[in-house]
């Protein structure tokens, strides 16, 4: 039977589960077997629920799935694209954390919780304030400008950090600090509603002191064991992806295709993004991973 991924999905925020485009959905769960095949080419996924009128043929490598086309038609009607003024939704600003002295700034619409943060792979992460989408919008800037933090880090760096992060309570430290800086800035919006360190965060049982929210736990970036794999650059016609699932991380899923801690195999790390796009099949006959794969380097905090 051949399947469609329609991408990973954090929406119950417990656990993520890949998503069919039939609407199936798989759940994920640590040391159960994972395994797809890739059939024929990469066709464009289209926009906004719509298919690609002429069904493009789409780098292996990229991670959106789109043509350039749809992918315009994509960005036209998203917020990050700051075409939606108007909106009247409420939206949360948010410090995010991947690693040592690796913070960004982020909004998401408040009704989503910490899904974006999941999705993400925010290892740890704290709301700043509520309000207006506008009113969002520049604090988000003045925040990125007097902190001197961005408002998008790759997941390059992400994955590079992760298999080697200092502990919860670091990391509730270092969110703390620049709450705190960040919350004594002059220049907030008047309508953008700051929220109190000491209120329970979104992400129910995640929260670990002082509305710090980590999900070191629910990753299980500890099981990593300061490896960082070997990361899937693309899926290619009959090229294989497989392993026992070990952590997911944001859209990343590590996957130990034979032996790793203890054995010749190696940890894999599957961007989930990479399967749009591809016919797939299950793995069957298959030993190991097949696809072409780039070493993920180990870094500790402080580099970048």
């Amino acid at each position: 039977m051949e399947w469609r991924s329609a991408g990973l999905s954090w929406a119950d925020r417990e656990r993520p589960v890949l998503v069919w485009e039939r609407g199936d959905v798989s759940p994920l769960v640590v040391g159960r077997r994972v395994g797809f095949r890739a059939l024929g080419r990469r066709e464009c996924v289209g926009a906004r629920g719509n298919a690609c009128p002429v069904a493009a043929v789409v780098p292996g490598r990229g991670t959106q799935a789109r043509c350039a086309e749809c992918a315009r038609l994509d960005r036209a009607h998203s917020v990050a694209a700051d075409t939606i003024a108007d909106d009247p939704r409420t939206y949360r600003v948010y410090l995010a954390w991947f690693g040592a002295g690796m913070v960004k700034v982020g909004i998401t619409r408040e009704e989503r919780g910490a899904t974006r943060l999941l999705e993400q792979g925010a290892v740890a992460f704290v709301w700043l304030g509520r309000g207006p989408l506008m009113a969002a919008r520049r604090a988000e800037e003045l925040l990125r400008v007097a902190l001197g933090v961005p408002d998008r880090i790759s997941y390059a760096r992400k994955r590079a950090v992760r298999a080697a992060l200092p502990g919860v309570e670091e990391r509730r430290r270092e969110l703390e600090r620049m709450y705190g800086f960040a919350l004594a800035l002059d220049g907030w919006p008047e309508s953008l509603e700051r929220v109190a360190l000491g209120e329970r965060g979104a992400g129910g049982r995640n929260v670990v002191d002082h509305g710090v929210v980590d999900h070191g736990e629910l990753f299980g970036v500890e099981r990593l064991g300061g490896v960082g794999g070997f990361a899937v650059t693309e899926l290619v016609d009959g090229g294989v992806v497989l392993g026992d699932l070990v952590a997911v991380a944001g859209p990343d899923l590590y996957l130990d295709d034979g032996g790793f801690g203890g054995g010749d195999g190696r940890l894999v790390v599957l961007d989930s993004r990479l399967l749009r796009g591809w016919r797939l099949e299950g793995a069957r006959g298959a030993e190991r991973t097949t696809v072409p794969v780039r070493e993920v380097p180990v870094v500790q905090g402080g580099l970048f």
